[in-house]
């Protein structure tokens, strides 16, 4: 079947859509929303069977929807409507929730529905892009592909939308404006922390710090101490700890109102307006470090994958320490995104961002290197959540890869105007070969969790929950470390790295890969400074990437 993913941008949900649609052997382009003459132009050249919506803000053309069958996927239970479902879900805190397919009509999210999906929400609320790229993309990837299994079932007839009937809950919901998102510090922590996580990760719940209107992120509880609502109790790592009402919360990132789209951890946002620093206090980890007999797990979950000069440097001792120690597997753990490479925020705000992003991509290798070098124990990379870039190049250090199922990789560079580093030129030619290691970096396509296995870019898949995921991993950690010919497998490592060494010795990769991105970072020869501001001021596209839009041929035309 012919199938035009018609989408506001190539995200994680339209990009597992994309995935699971051609692995399922249809034919897919996608084009981006960027007007009315856009969308029927895209429609005319591709000759869809049928359009999916799998992320769209726009309103559908009358003749579109007319003259086509294009299926809204919508984040709310049947009968639920409006741009604001998931906002709205989180802050009064709805125990179940669900994702509806729909047909456009004039009249948003009002059409007869294909298929929906339920499900049960935690107690504790979740932040609004992990509800969306958790339980929300898995039942819309489901519904996908129900939806393209009715379309060619001739006897299908779409229900109305009917709210007499009791299935129908949903209702429609204003757009959530500014005074929705507004919050005082002296509200409980438990209402501050899902204010923040109905608004997280755009665009940020509305409130005043240290005398500065900001939009905040990223908050989890903290410990119930006493002090004046709205002031700074403690700082670590890049967070800060703010007292509430009834007690503190810990707030991870910040921005500025007056930077559009600058998101950064919270302690570089308010910088001198901390005065006398605050002293550090317990309960907030980006990294931690547990052992579990002869497995040893070092866990790191950043904001969004994005990793930090110094939050690079400080996941180096990590390694550093878990090596160490008389553990005979080091299980490397992502957190909900496992790593999408260099910070382009952090860079992009730095006074010299050309040597920001120097400084960050040597700190990211000495991550890989560490990995890479670890000849004394096997290390496992548990990948539960999407990568990109020297995020996915970074796991395959590791002699095994584990990843999730439904879980997106993307192993290339290029959309940022970067050959990049972190030892990719070695890792991804010994997993994969040159020539498809070549394909990956060269057609920037983003790869499905199956077709990494099947590729040898992973190698094994789980499926469940990230928790059953984890759980997993550990267990296969616990097994490999007890295998009864351990030993050899250490010594064949040890051996093939030796050889790898003789052959072309690993600081020989890391040279070459520098020099490359040297070109890229300060003479900006293929747009990197460019591409880095449009992301991080979230600029609209243009164009539909060519290599997505087929329809449109090599011209783009």
């Amino acid at each position: 079947m012919r199938i035009l993913l018609l989408v506001s941008a190539f995200n994680g949900l339209t990009q597992r859509a994309w995935i699971e649609l051609r692995e399922a052997g249809h034919e897919v382009t996608v084009e981006l929303a960027l007007s009315e003459e856009v969308m029927l132009e895209a429609v005319a050249l591709a000759k869809p069977d049928l359009v999916i919506c799998p992320f769209l803000k726009d309103r559908v053309p009358e003749r579109l929807w007319r003259e086509h069958r294009v299926i809204i996927i919508h984040p709310g239970p049947r009968g639920d409507r409006g741009p604001s479902s998931l906002d709205w879900a989180i802050l009064e805190g709805e125990r179940r929730w669900g994702v509806t397919a729909l047909q456009a009509v004039e009249e948003m999210d009002a059409g007869p529905i294909w298929g929906w999906r339920e499900f049960a929400l935690p107690a504790e609320p979740m932040r609004k892009s992990s509800l969306y790229n958790g339980l929300v993309s898995d039942a819309a990837v489901e519904l996908v592909v129900e939806v393209v299994q009715k379309a060619a079932d001739p006897s299908f007839v779409p229900v109305p939308l009917d709210y007499g009937r009791p299935e129908v809950w949903g209702r429609l919901r204003p757009a959530m404006v500014r005074a929705d998102r507004e919050f005082s510090w002296a509200e409980s922590s438990e209402r501050v922390v899902r204010r923040i996580r109905a608004a997280d990760g755009s665009p940020g719940a509305a409130a005043l710090l240290c005398g500065m209107p900001v939009r905040v992120f990223d908050a989890r509880m903290g410990p119930e101490l006493v002090g004046q609502p709205g002031s700074v109790a403690a700082r670590r790592g890049g967070a800060v700890l703010v007292h509430t009402g009834d007690g503190t919360v810990w707030v991870g990132q910040l921005r500025r109102e007056d930077r559009v789209g600058v998101k950064l951890p919270a302690v570089s946002v308010l910088r001198r307006r901390l005065g006398r620093a605050p002293g550090s206090q317990p309960g907030f980890s980006e990294i931690t470090y547990q052992r579990a007999g002869r497995v040893g797990v070092v866990s790191f979950d950043f904001y969004n994958g994005a990793m930090a000069t110094n939050q690079c440097r400080r996941l180096v001792e990590a390694l550093q320490y878990a090596v160490a120690q008389d553990t005979r597997v080091v299980v490397v753990r992502g957190g909900e995104v496992f790593s999408n490479g260099i910070h382009l925020n952090v860079i992009e705000s730095a006074r010299h961002p050309e040597m920001e992003a120097w400084m960050n991509i040597n700190a990211i290798n000495g991550v890989c290197k560490e990995i890479i070098g670890c000849t004394g124990q096997l290390v496992v990379a548990s990948m539960g959540g999407n990568a990109g870039a020297g995020g996915v190049m970074m796991a395959l250090g590791a002699d095994r890869v584990l990843v999730r199922e439904g879980r997106v990789l993307n192993p290339h560079y290029r959309t940022m105007g970067l050959f990049g580093s972190e030892y990719w030129t070695y890792v991804l030619p010994r997993r994969v070969g040159a020539e498809v290691a070549q394909s990956l970096t060269g057609e920037a396509l983003p790869l499905g969790a199956a077709s990494a296995v099947s590729l040898g870019l992973a190698d094994r898949l789980l499926k469940g929950s990230r928790e059953e995921f984890e759980q997993e991993v550990l267990e296969y950690a616990e097994r490999l470390a007890g295998r009864d010919d351990y030993e050899e497998l250490v010594r064949v490592k040890r051996e093939r790295r030796e050889e790898d060494e003789r052959r072309k010795p690993l600081e020989a990769y890391r040279i070459e890969e520098l020099a490359e991105m040297s070109r890229d970072m300060f003479d900006d020869r293929h747009g990197f400074a460019e591409a880095r501001r449009a992301f991080v001021g979230k600029a609209k596209a243009v164009a539909t990437p060519a290599h997505l839009a087929s329809h449109r041929g090599a011209s783009g035309l």
